[in-house]
């Protein structure tokens, strides 16, 4: 089974994040980038599914130079090797500019499966599986907690609020993940010395055959016009119990429609 995982480099969700005043992107170059968290247990289902079934596992990742980085990181997991979509172009792209792109290094992959997070920590728009599956003619297994293989017919459980729902589907397809599926390995030191002699090969936009002016900024559908910091957090209301408090708490209540 040829298997395909996006990573995505992305600021840390731990630290303060901030966006640019010049373009009001999110503000990378000054962030500790690391690798989207749900891809981490994307890279992880993919390994799980090699041990099992034999195959190779491909990183794709589109971003900048240093993206690189991530790619050595997730390599150090233990993947086969990466592809590194790099062109300067690409600043300012867009989901459906992403989406573009993503699909036409997958289609020069040919993979059975493309596993991915089932969203970003900086985006969290939870679209990009969708994307590529209309673009590749793929079948979707979103959101899954769960993932079987037999042969090539896939069985998902997708997670809801509610429970979960079994899909099926044949390779190709696009599962995207949530973190309640594995639990993701630690490199080890042997992992990670083996990751710098593995195979990157990096695409640029001509590479791949995308016009620059269908992506970047001349490509975007979307842009951000003004942002603002979120505002500091107040004070909280203080209800001295003198015998009444119930009441206030109930009167505080129903002055914020919680009652």
């Amino acid at each position: 089974m040829k298997i395909v995982v996006l990573v995505k480099q992305v600021p840390d969700s731990g630290a303060e994040r901030n966006l640019r005043a010049d373009d009001n992107t999110v503000d990378r170059a000054s962030a500790n980038n690391v690798i989207n968290e749900m891809d981490e247990y994307a890279i992880e289902e993919a390994l799980r599914l090699q041990e099992a079934h034999g195959g190779e596992v491909t990183i794709l990742t589109m971003g900048p130079e240093r993206a690189t980085e991530s790619i050595r990181k997730a390599l150090s997991m233990g993947p086969d090797g990466a592809v590194h979509v790099l062109d300067d172009a690409l600043a300012g792209t867009d989901a459906l500019g992403t989406s573009k792109v993503l699909a036409a290094a997958i289609s020069g992959l040919a993979p059975d499966l493309v596993i991915a997070g089932a969203e970003s920590t900086d985006a969290r728009g939870q679209v990009l599986a969708h994307m590529l599956a209309e673009r590749l003619g793929y079948a979707a297994l979103t959101g899954a907690r769960k993932l079987t293989v037999d042969g090539s017919q896939l069985t998902v459980e997708r997670q809801t609020e509610e429970g979960y729902e079994v899909v099926t589907a044949a390779t190709p397809a696009i599962v995207s993940v949530w973190d309640t599926i594995n639990e993701p390995r630690y490199p080890s030191f042997k992992g990670i010395m083996a990751a710098k002699k593995k195979p990157v090969t990096t695409q640029s936009l001509a590479d791949l055959k995308v016009p620059a002016d269908e992506v970047g900024w001349a490509g975007a559908a979307t842009t951000v016009l003004s942002h603002s910091k979120r505002p500091p957090r107040s004070a909280g209301q203080k209800v001295a119990d003198s015998g009444e408090g119930g009441v206030a708490l109930v009167e505080f209540l129903s002055s914020e429609k919680f009652v």
